[in-house]
């Protein structure tokens, strides 16, 4: 492999070496998608990889190239949850051993995976609250030990890799598709299939989506160097990344391909749609590059798309978060403060005079009892139709009982959701 730039024929090496170990995962083509955008919309589902996500190609290809000095010495890597996995599991199958460091945010089902995929050759390590807070131990662990750090997305190794996914929808295809959307974390995906693309089929446009609460790849383009977040949000752990790859990033500058933002809300209700109407079970990196088609990425009738479906490894215990998280996105889900006067029928005369006939209180709970003559309620109301919001506000503002929304940029509003 070079070592200042990826190129095709490295992503094509890498193919040889991924023949036999990752799974073609299918290509799917999704009705609902592609009544939604006019175009032919395939599923790539990487979700249903042994380790449930495309990571088993970048940490396989370079844990595979590494001398038996290196292999004597081990691996470490810092994962959100994913890339663990590809690595427990490359550790296992080539009798390597390997420490990963994962942070707390990091769901216990993904903890039990790698755990389960590495077997007695992988060790666990828990640090800090987000993906940085882990790399950062993992690099004083190589730095302290000698052994080879495998990043996430930053080492040509691991795009090469990663980029094989793109060789692979093409052979699927039998042709290369008009679009392609992946999702982004630090960014070795893109870098990967952008890499082979734009030398092997430079026609077509290649779109990445990052999650808005952490999207680091894209503030990086419209700083014009990298950066650091400030501030991320952890909900799609999977691409939860304060600051994008060193090498990803001139790579996919350079490629001129298309980046975006989604909302965390919007990948959830993605997220439900893939699972009520498609069968699917995505986390939510696996539903982040399907979340942007319609609303935020624009397709022509009749085109080729393949969307990437990547991260098959959510927790149940999560779907109350994430069914929460789609009704507040999708408007029908709102908070209030309501002061009800203490008195007989006053719950009463809320429901019949200011809810509407098919809206539904999800939670009451008083904030406070006192011998005054109101006594305020914390009220969680879920519409029946998102457009009548504005109907419901007018008939809270003419009652005699005073109504304050809960806004979503106020503090109070990260205790509900």
């Amino acid at each position: 492999m070079t070592t200042d730039t990826l190129t095709a024929a490295d992503v094509e090496a890498a193919a040889e070496r991924l023949a036999g170990v990752v799974d073609q995962t299918p290509l799917q083509l999704n009705a609902r998608l592609s009544a939604l955008s006019g175009a032919r919309v395939y599923l790539k589902r990487e979700d249903l990889q042994p380790v449930r996500s495309f990571k088993l190609r970048g940490a396989y290809n370079l844990i595979s190239q590494l001398s038996d000095s290196e292999r004597a010495a081990g691996v470490v890597c810092a994962s959100a949850g994913n890339h663990g996995q590809g690595v427990a599991y490359a550790c296992h199958a080539l009798g390597i051993r390997g420490q990963i460091f994962v942070p707390s945010t990091t769901p216990r089902q993904k903890r039990d995976r790698m755990l389960a995929l590495g077997g007695d050759m992988v060790d666990l390590v828990v640090v800090g609250d987000t993906y940085d807070d882990a790399a950062t131990a993992a690099a004083a662990r190589v730095a302290a030990t000698g052994a080879t750090l495998v990043p996430a997305f930053d080492d040509l190794r691991t795009m090469a890799g990663q980029g094989t996914l793109a060789i692979e929808v093409v052979e699927q295809l039998g042709h290369a598709p008009d679009v392609l959307v992946v999702g982004v974390g630090g960014g070795g995906l893109l870098a990967g299939c952008v890499s082979w693309l734009g030398e092997r089929h430079p026609g077509t446009r290649v779109v990445g989506v990052e999650p808005a609460g952490a999207a680091c790849l894209g503030a990086a383009l419209a700083a014009g160097e990298l950066v650091d977040l400030p501030e991320i949000d952890t909900f799609v752990d999977g691409a939860a990344v304060r600051r994008a790859g060193a090498h990803t990033y001139p790579i996919v500058k350079e490629s001129g391909a298309e980046l975006i933002s989604v909302p965390e809300g919007r990948i959830c209700s993605e997220m439900l749609a893939l699972y009520q109407v498609d069968g699917v079970i995505a986390e939510p990196a696996g539903a982040l590059a399907s979340s942007a088609l319609g609303r935020f990425v624009h397709v022509q009738p009749g085109q080729d798309v393949v969307v990437v479906v990547s991260g098959g490894n959510n927790d149940v215990s999560r779907y109350s978060e994430i069914v929460e998280r789609a009704l507040v996105y999708e408007g029908r889900k709102h908070y209030f403060l309501v002061n009800f006067p203490q008195e007989p029928g006053a719950l009463r005369r809320f429901l019949d005079e200011v809810l509407g006939p098919d809206d539904d209180i999800t939670l009451f709970e008083y904030v406070k009892r006192s011998n005054r003559e109101t006594g305020p309620a914390l009220v969680g109301v879920e519409l029946g139709d998102p457009g009548e919001l504005d109907a419901l506000l007018d008939r809270m503002a003419h009652s005699p009982m005073g109504v304050e929304k809960v806004e979503a940029d106020s503090p109070f509003y990260r205790f509900l959701v």
